[in-house]
């Protein structure tokens, strides 16, 4: 096998797997940070014997096995061979075994093993961007550079916050557990934070070939209805799963067979799945029964049940949806937030009334893919085509996914041959 294929292969490998491997590891090794170095020591292990070797029948448990006889070798290196004796053995024998048995077998229950593992990046010792950042590499696997830019950091200080978030859980002792229940609601707001971005992150790639990526956003939704039989009580829990549900509800719709982004106006409807949008609005209906209002998760679900019961875009409850914005933008100013409360003034008010809205988000998110596709649009509706193709053009330049840049590259030929026919 050439290193370029055995190098893919290891790369789609960790893309599906990293999460339950390093959790899996961590609860092994009762490190966070050995437990993640343990992963990383085994994907190079890949890389160098995968070309000559072969792909094996189980890469996911073949890369557990690695990281567990790296453990046992760290351990008989710190001398701890009396105390480990008995595990040796059996651990020896389930690694010899590791390829016959399913994917990433093992003793420990692995899925709750990652709700662990999010709970302890999430741990409060942490500063909040330090959580959100190593939550982000060790259970989304992003890489650096791709934190870098959901964060709107540099890489350097992404690599630093990591290597400094995980010193201080070693040195602080932090357990690889689910926290006691009056822990938790100090760990809620990362914790809910970091599965939204993980299946932002499923949603709309932040970079590479594939535009949307429904196994790593269907792990966030699992995540989501764990974390909700474990804090019932928290009505942000079910507000996130709603929305999750009802932005997941849109996948089948969202790509066409060219492999290029659909928009929502463009989507058909018929391919959205009802059932998921009928989850969403029973989660949703679960959060407001709490009585305390919509939060931030919940304002952003109502938003998108407004676009998944509307039988047509035509017919979306733009006005709502509006006013919804105005609640968020209150709740939870930020510059995001205010562009896309923009979208729904021009759907309002008129393109050119948000046009000036957008405008003047120029000095946050000039930098921001997003913002030059919206001011785009807006110019295309304005019928101002030449300054709407060069827009577009500029948005495809930006951070972002293959696909994604393809259609906006797309867009602005289409106005170009209209520009040329008028």
């Amino acid at each position: 096998m050439s290193d370029e294929l055995s190098r893919r292969a290891v790369e789609a490998v960790w893309r599906e797997e990293s999460a339950r491997i390093v959790a899996a590891l961590t609860r092994y090794t009762r490190d966070f940070s050995w437990g993640e170095d343990l992963a990383q020591e085994a994907l190079v292990e890949a890389l160098a014997s995968w070309p000559s070797g072969g792909i094996p029948k189980n890469p996911g448990a073949w890369l557990l096995s690695v990281g567990k006889r790296r453990a046992i070798d760290g351990w008989r290196r710190r001398e701890r061979m009396s105390r480990r004796e008995p595990l040796f053995v059996t651990e020896i024998r389930d690694i010899e075994a590791e390829d016959t048995v399913p994917a990433l077998a093992d003793p420990d229950d692995i899925r709750d093993d990652i709700l662990r593992l999010v709970f302890v990046a999430c741990h409060p010792v942490l500063p909040a961007q330090a959580r959100l950042a190593l939550t982000l590499r060790t259970v989304a696997g992003l890489t650096t550079e791709q934190i870098a830019r959901v964060l709107l950091m540099t890489v350097p200080t992404v690599q630093q916050r990591i290597v400094r978030a995980k010193s201080s859980l070693a040195a602080a002792g932090v357990r690889f557990e689910v926290p006691d229940r009056s822990e938790r609601p100090a760990r809620l707001a990362s914790v809910l934070q970091v599965i939204y971005l993980l299946f932002t992150e499923g949603y709309s790639a932040g970079e590479g070939q594939q535009p949307v990526r429904p196994d790593v956003a269907r792990e966030a939704v699992r995540l989501a209805r764990q974390l909700a039989q474990l804090m019932p009580g928290e009505p942000e829990v079910p507000s996130l799963l709603a929305l999750m549900e009802f932005q997941s509800s849109r996948f089948a719709a969202r790509i066409d067979a060219a492999g290029l982004p659909v928009t929502l106006e463009a989507q058909d409807r018929l391919g959205w799945d009802r059932s998921a949008i009928a989850r969403g609005s029973s989660a949703l209906r679960t959060a407001d029964a709490a009585g305390l209002g919509l939060g931030y998760y919940g304002l952003q679900a109502a938003i998108a049940e407004c676009h998944a019961l509307a039988p047509t875009f035509d017919d979306t409850d733009w006005e709502r949806i509006l006013a919804l914005y105005d609640a968020l933008e209150s709740l939870a100013p930020s510059a995001v937030v205010r562009l896309n409360r923009a979208v729904a003034v021009s759907m309002v008010q008129g393109p050119e009334a948000a046009l000036s809205l957008v405008d003047g988000l120029a000095d946050e998110l000039s930098g921001f893919r997003p913002w030059h596709a919206v001011r785009a649009d807006l110019l295309e509706r304005l019928g101002k085509a030449d300054a709407a193709a060069a827009e577009f053009l500029i948005a495809a330049e930006h951070p972002g996914n293959d696909a994604e840049a393809a259609l906006l590259r797309q867009r602005a030929a289409a106005l170009a041959v209209t520009q040329a026919d008028a």
